[in-house]
């Protein structure tokens, strides 16, 4: 139901004028990648889902310019010739039906592309090899001006054609050590020429970069770049305090931006950029982005997972962006811009920082979201995150579990029109998923059963039915139900099932006072001794927290697991970095590659 707009948040829906085009709020949905773009129309719904939902700008994934640039086994969004032109054109198409403006992602990143496709030389500002990728055995030669002026005529060629797709924003990736920011960084650019050695030197490319391409677009589109003002790593990178904000002031007297969007952390820290929830708080880089506008004289998006709307409004009021660029809360809540709007703040499907999403694009994958289950179905299912159809013939239904599965279940089947009983003999929604929001580091992950508690209570024709005993399968069929769906999830094994053996280890039962399941352990069962070993089969950050919770009772803690290293699906979250740091701060020690056989 919509209700009067929070006046609070009246300043997220101003407009903001940014070279020849004006957007109609504050929302900008920044670029990300998804795996969609070899698919058309589920790249292009995917998108314009956003669009619908209220975001004023929405975004590409990263484009990839030229073969040169060729991201295979990454699926990116292409402009190299008028083939690509005519795919993007589609994505434009839908964007602009909801009124939002369109951007496009200018990508070529050199020594870190493995061009596997193509098989094309890539060109940077030294002859090196990736620092990223080093088992890839990928690099790139070392340009000359003639190279260079070609990189840059590469990039007004691809700009020429985003607007020949529709269109009506460019940006220039300046982030995620791109070749922009590698003949920034002393680390890649060991050039002695005019493009290398002092500062102004190695911003000679990038500034020539941005000039030509304002020059050959920019009365038509508007001409911006993402810039990455700080990379978190190191020596010789680039560091807020010092060379990100003077390449800012540097790029500013030129007139040759008309918007700046301001990230952290480069490819090999992308994990801080994309940092996960339990990690990083919202908008945690803000400190880091501080006198980015101060700097400049056109708008400002700064990025960082903001995710409420009071967080957003106090970003624009305390003076640290003009717009709100978001990449998860856009995926999470494609409508969080017309919730807001429409003062349905508390419909929100907030994002829970689990970085799933981003472990799906470092897995080559099809990108999926935990908390919006309809991400990259909006195509081939037809599925809406907000409107579920009505159901020609409604009916009874019973749902048997109201962890996140049953939830989901009962919500979707109740907006269809359907009467549903939602049954559970614990005595509060959530299932498994309320002990994962209890664990150490994850209290926001506890926002997918919130959201759903929420939603949940706003149709009667959903009865939720908690502290019931346990359902038998006759209990089931006498219940009366016309349908029946049984969501009652699974349960840690108690005897040591593992992928290595697929076998009970010996001696290992959790009725035991020394065996214990990740379960037992949320329901305080005692852990006995001074010496624990967690046996780490999943991977994620399950064994972590159990770990973590053992450590932090003074328990001397090992971690074991069958993989090659610890954590191993965290790689993918971006987590393992952060995973490790702490796991060094609380002493916990670790065995790869190892598996037990029995207990004794």
């Amino acid at each position: 139901m919509e209700m009067p707009r929070d006046p609070r948040h009246d300043v997220l829906f101003e407009p903001v004028s940014f070279g020849p085009k004006t957007t109609r709020n504050r929302f900008w949905a920044t670029s990300h990648s998804s795996g969609y773009p070899d698919r058309p129309g589920t790249h292009a719904s995917f998108r314009a889902m956003k669009a619908e939902g209220g975001w004023g700008v929405v975004c590409t994934g990263f484009c990839s310019i030229h073969p040169e640039s060729d991201e295979y086994p990454w699926t990116s969004s292409r402009l190299w010739d008028e083939g690509d032109v005519v795919n993007l054109a589609h994505l434009t198409e839908e964007i602009h039906k909801h009124d939002s403006l369109a951007g496009v992602q200018l990508w070529y990143n050199g020594m870190h592309s493995p061009r596997y496709e193509s098989r094309e030389a890539a060109r940077g500002p030294s002859g090196l090899p990736s620092n990223v990728f080093p088992e890839r055995n990928v690099y790139a030669a070392w340009a000359s001006e003639d190279d260079i002026r070609a990189l840059i005529n590469m990039y007004v060629l691809a700009a020429r054609r985003a607007e020949e797709a529709g269109f009506d924003i460019v940006e220039i990736s300046g982030g995620d050590t791109t070749v922009p920011l590698q003949f920034l960084e002393t680390r890649y650019n060991k050039r002695t020429d005019k493009y290398g050695g002092s500062f102004e030197n190695r911003a000679r490319f990038y500034i020539e970069l941005m000039t030509a391409v304002k020059k050959a677009v920019g009365d038509r589109l508007a001409v911006t770049t993402r810039f990455e003002v700080d990379t978190i790593n190191g020596e010789h990178r680039i560091k807020h305090f010092d060379e990100g904000l003077r390449f800012l002031e540097l790029m500013n007297k030129e007139g040759v931006v008309d918007l700046w969007s301001v990230k952290i952390g480069d490819y090999e820290e992308w994990g801080e950029d994309a940092g996960s929830s339990r990690f990083r708080k919202p908008n945690w880089a803000a400190p880091f982005v501080a006198g980015a506008r101060d700097l400049v004289d056109v708008p400002v998006v700064s990025n960082g997972r903001l995710t409420s709307p009071d967080d957003m409004v106090g970003a624009i009021n305390s003076g640290q962006c003009d717009l709100i660029g978001a990449a998860r809360p856009s995926i999470a809540d494609p409508f969080l811009p017309n919730k807001i709007s429409e003062g349905r703040s508390d419909e929100i499907r907030e994002c829970i920082g689990c970085n799933m999403c981003v472990s799906r694009m470092q897995q080559q994958a099809l990108m999926y979201c935990t908390q919006n289950p309809t991400t990259g179905e909006e195509y081939r299912r037809g599925w809406h995150p907000e409107d579920a159809g009505t159901s020609p013939e409604p009916s009874t239904v019973l749902v048997v579990g109201a962890g996140p599965a049953g939830m989901e279940a009962a919500l979707t089947l109740g907006r269809r029109g359907h009467e549903v009983h939602l049954r559970d003999s614990a005595e509060a929604l959530g299932g498994h998923w309320r002990d994962v929001s209890r664990y150490p580091r994850c209290k926001e992950y506890g926002r997918l059963i919130t959201y759903r508690e929420v939603m949940l209570g706003k149709y009667s024709n959903v009865s939720v039915q908690l502290g019931v005993p346990e359902m038998t399968a006759q209990d089931v069929l006498d219940y009366g139900a016309e349908k029946v769906i049984i969501a009652t999830g699974s349960h840690w094994s108690p005897v040591g099932l593992g992928a290595e053996t697929h076998e009970a280890l010996e001696s290992v039962d959790a009725d035991l006072p020394n065996v214990l399941t990740p379960e037992q352990v949320m329901a305080d069962k005692p852990i006995p001794g001074e010496k624990v070993v967690v046996l780490d089969g999943d991977g994620h950050f399950t064994g972590f927290a159990m770990a973590e919770i053992a450590a932090d009772l003074g328990k001397q803690t090992t971690i074991v697991t069958n993989t090659h290293d610890i954590f191993e699906y965290s790689k993918y979250t971006m987590e393992m970095p952060n995973n490790k740091r702490a796991m060094y701060e609380k002493g916990i020690t670790f065995l790869r590659n190892h598996w037990a056989i029995g207990y004794e």
